[in-house]
């Protein structure tokens, strides 16, 4: 039996609990339902959780703003190629750094972790001034490649492959194996959980990211969804039910990719050392 005090504890926990839930998901109901009102129904007061008639014409109107399809192609290009590749990048550095011993291994991994403290502002300028120089501002490629390197992603991936015990790795060198084919064949299925939440960190991320391609391209057809996005808050008046449709569309692709990874995500946290 559960006793009075450990009652009351779970009690205060899940009233907590439940109140932190309702403060996050607000803001989402909140976008949902203006997603869906007419421009004088999303201002309302007091507010009105449920539009008194769904309107659609808010998701087309968008296209009047911006091209938004393209928008949102552009969007799901550079995010999968840059996750894809931050993946790649990450897990091959964590390999190294976890399971490879040479000189200096330590004091190396402690000066890449230093990154983690320069704010990417401060980086920002030279990167772009580099990729002018290499040609590569307002392309594709300038959008993609700054985001293929992470210093947490190495740094949780590592975590998790410490813990892989060095035996797996010893057998598999005794049968012949490369270093590639023990990082491809071990080591990678075997970290499956921390991939995926590094897959969503990463997406997320890359998403959501405005400033770099603000600052990386001029041209329209290389527009992304959040450089598009701000054209819909205008310089003195915004059309809130027509911004809020536009960040549903927006959320939906985040929110897919949540769910076919959820299943190893907090396993991926917990596996990852991070506590």
């Amino acid at each position: 039996m559960i006793s009075n005090s450990n009652l009351r504890k779970n009690i205060t926990t899940h009233f907590f609990l439940t109140v932190a839930s309702i403060i996050l998901v607000f803001p989402f109901i909140w976008m949902v339902s203006g997603a869906f009102k007419d421009s004088l129904e999303v201002v309302q007061m007091p507010p009105q959780w449920i539009p008194s008639h769904f309107d659609f014409a808010n998701f087309t109107e968008i296209q009047k703003y911006f091209p938004i399809f393209k928008s949102l192609w552009n969007s799901v290009i550079v995010s999968v190629i840059s996750t894809g590749l931050q993946l790649l990048v990450c897990s091959m550095a964590a390999f190294v750094f976890a399971k490879i011993e040479f000189k200096g291994r330590e004091a190396l991994f402690f000066l890449f972790l230093i990154t983690l403290m320069v704010p990417m502002q401060v980086t920002m300028t030279p990167l772009f001034i580099i990729f002018q120089k290499l040609h590569l501002a307002n392309t594709m490629a300038g959008l993609i490649l700054p985001g293929i390197f992470s210093a947490y992603g190495t740094f949780l991936l590592r975590q998790h492959m410490i813990g892989i015990p060095n035996s797996l790795l010893e057998a598999a060198y005794i049968d012949g194996a490369s270093y590639f084919q023990v990082f491809r064949k071990v080591i990678l299925p075997l970290s499956k959980p921390v991939l995926a939440t590094l897959l969503i960190f990463s997406f997320m991320s890359s998403w959501n990211n405005f400033l770099w391609p603000l600052i990386i391209t001029s041209d329209t057809d290389l527009m992304t969804l959040p450089l598009g996005l701000s054209r819909l808050q205008g310089r003195w008046a915004t059309e809130w039910n027509v911004l809020m449709a536009g960040n549903v569309i927006s959320f939906i692709p985040i929110f897919i990719v949540y769910l076919f990874a959820q299943k190893h995500f907090i396993k991926g946290i917990t596996m990852s050392g991070i506590k």
